[in-house]
């Protein structure tokens, strides 16, 4: 018996050839030699050509997919390079001395006690870690500090980070800055300025030492890091007190960030970060009266 002839079943290109494949895109009946492999199924030579010349003309440039593919990814420190690139974009702006950046962002226990002349101003307890000592021709090595906050920064986020995850990091990076201008406020006089990411920093090494102790890793190091870290703002004659708080407040974090990792005591530890912070505004408030 010969079956009837019907053009929906041979090739629209080579007509000779008889075939049951359509193309997945516009549906034409296509021979083996036609057939494009696509992502799902196979298109025709035109619809595979078309497509194409749409994904070359709609990609992005090379170094914006791999920005995007960066931070899509779940182990890029995406935060930690928000916070160098606002710490540098300040850093910029206090070359201009006419703006008063840095005044309008560094920390005094003044700002956080009311009624004694100066204007109530918590957030300054977060803004000073994102300035740094400013250039001048009198103190050209403050680049030097400001190298070493960000490099410091670079480092320990770049280990923190994929491993607690980008908010518990951005948390623990805020919690430290806070802290340590909480212990400046109760051990330093109320007129004290600090400014730097020294602090942060320092909670930052507090939270490792408590994370990677708990995944078994060698701390001896971290110590004398810390240890010299100390020795050296007091010859040098900084605010400790800011190192201080940080590593307290720091310590603190990470603790609870270790204490309450799995993923049935989540609510536990989102409970236990609001208490701290809850402790942060009392001490703050107790101490402004």
């Amino acid at each position: 018996m010969t079956t009837p002839y019907n053009p929906d079943n041979y090739c629209y290109r080579h007509p000779d050839r008889q075939s049951f494949v359509l193309c997945q895109r516009c549906g034409r009946t296509i021979c083996p030699q036609c057939q494009v492999q696509a992502a799902v199924g196979v298109h025709c030579v035109e619809c595979a050509r078309s497509d194409r010349q749409s994904q070359q003309y709609s990609r992005p440039p090379r170094l914006v997919r791999a920005a995007r593919a960066s931070v899509r990814s779940s182990t890029a420190p995406v935060v930690t390079y928000a916070l160098i690139g606002i710490s540098l974009v300040i850093y910029l702006l206090e070359l201009f001395p006419g703006l008063g950046v840095a005044q309008a962002l560094l920390y005094a226990p003044v700002y956080t006690h009311p009624g004694i002349g100066f204007p109530f101003e918590p957030w300054r307890m977060l803004t000073y870690a994102f300035v740094q000592t400013p250039f001048t021709l009198n103190n050209p090595l403050s680049i030097v500090n400001i190298l070493f906050n960000m490099f410091s920064l670079y480092i320990f986020g770049r280990m923190l980070e994929p491993m607690i995850g980008r908010w518990r990091f951005a948390l623990l990076y805020v919690f430290s800055a806070i802290g340590g201008a909480v212990a400046v406020d109760y051990l330093a006089s109320p007129t004290t300025a600090v400014i730097g990411a020294t602090g942060a920093i320092f909670g930052l090494i507090a939270g490792l030492f408590f994370i990677a102790r708990k995944q078994g890793g060698n701390m001896s190091q971290l110590i004398v890091l810390v240890v010299l870290n100390l020795v050296l703002a007091f010859i040098v004659g900084g605010v400790w007190q800011v190192y201080i708080g940080g590593l307290v407040f720091g310590a603190l974090t990470g603790l609870i960030y270790t204490q309450f990792s799995r993923r049935s005591q989540k609510n536990t530890e989102i409970l236990m970060l609001v208490g701290l912070a809850a402790l942060i505004v009392i001490l703050t408030v107790v101490r402004s009266f």
